[in-house]
């Protein structure tokens, strides 16, 4: 059985999981880079029966899928992959199993954003390192807005740490109620009051259809000209050519971006030219101890599918399918 580790970008799988724990005759590859293009993606993984894909680096389609008439297991790092097609893989068969992560990788991140963003750390740094000593004046938190988009399980953890720097928190997403809010300490307001009045806005969504675009050029428009956005989330929750024009038109302070509407962003990306905009290559879920138990999780879908009995399925629906023959 050949197993493909895709977009292993800092080339770590290899160090961070104990692969020779698999039964004997597994051959793994890891692989560094990403490849966009259908016909070289399908072409790379023609002969492998499992693949693991890091969510969510490159995507499984429909039309992908079925021109891998060898994939018998499909594996994404985390609980849930929106761009694998679920529904698709059903239908022919194959299962799509999970692996959980640990740490709080995504709230740490979403602090060090904030906190460069505003201070001004990687600027200084880069002039630092160039002769200039001491170039931007920063912005501090006490006392400012921090508005959060979804109080889930990281916008709640965002929300403990805005307290402690003595931040006003205020949250609004579509089911949040009042005591849900209380109950992080924030106060439950309108979307347009929200983006009115933080001074920083921080999205904690998972992408849907009803999350798609949901950050638009009306609530753009509202925020004020000093106010920071930030987004660990999902890039296409933010209109990005919208956020592109408040930010080439300074009609807000600055934005700090770690997900795109296409990963990973090219180097021609007008993201790269605007004005105190901090890019982050999607390092979220990107922690020593989240890839150990991300790779450790698909050692063990390995071993339990080889086994025939498959654990963590995403696609439920495929354990039914008449297509589904699994691995004896």
């Amino acid at each position: 059985m050949k197993l493909a580790i895709l977009d292993d970008y800092q080339g770590t799988a290899k160090y961070l999981g104990d692969w020779s724990s698999l039964p004997p005759g597994t051959n793994v590859q890891f692989f560094q880079d990403h490849i966009a293009n259908e016909d070289k993606l399908v072409e790379r993984l023609k002969d492998f029966d499992m693949v693991m894909g890091m969510r969510e680096r490159t995507p499984f389609t429909r039309s992908i899928l079925s021109r891998l008439p060898k994939l018998r297991l499909l594996m994404t790092t985390g609980l849930r992959n929106a761009s694998f097609d679920m529904e698709a893989a059903s239908d022919m068969g194959i299962p799509v199993c999970g692996a959980s992560g640990a740490g709080e990788g995504p709230t740490e991140l979403t602090w060090g954003l904030i906190l460069s963003l505003l201070r001004h750390i990687h600027e200084e740094d880069k002039r630092s390192r160039e002769g200039s000593w001491g170039t931007t004046v920063g912005v501090g938190l006490k006392g400012k807005t921090l508005g959060l988009i979804g109080l889930g399980h990281i916008g709640s953890l965002v929300a403990k740490v805005g307290k402690a720097f003595d931040m006003n928190i205020i949250a609004w997403s579509q089911n949040m109620t009042a005591e849900l809010a209380k109950e992080c300490d924030a106060t439950l307001v309108d979307k347009e009051t929200l983006f009115r009045e933080s001074d920083v806005v921080s999205v904690h969504l998972v992408l849907s259809d009803r999350s798609r675009g949901l950050v638009g050029a009306a609530e753009l428009e509202l925020m004020k000209s000093t106010a920071f956005l930030v987004n660990i989330s999902r890039g296409p929750i933010v209109d990005e050519k919208a956020l592109i024009d408040v930010l080439e038109r300074k009609a807000i302070a600055g934005a700090a971006l770690d997900t795109f509407d296409v990963e990973p962003l090219p180097l021609s990306h007008p993201l790269f030219k605007t004005p105190n905009t901090l890019i982050c290559p999607h390092l979220g879920y990107v922690t020593e101890e989240g890839y150990r138990a991300f790779y450790s999780g698909v050692i063990e879908n390995v071993r339990a599918f080889l086994s025939g009995e498959p654990i963590r399925v995403i696609n439920e629906a495929v354990l039914t399918s008449a297509e589904f023959r699994g691995y004896n």
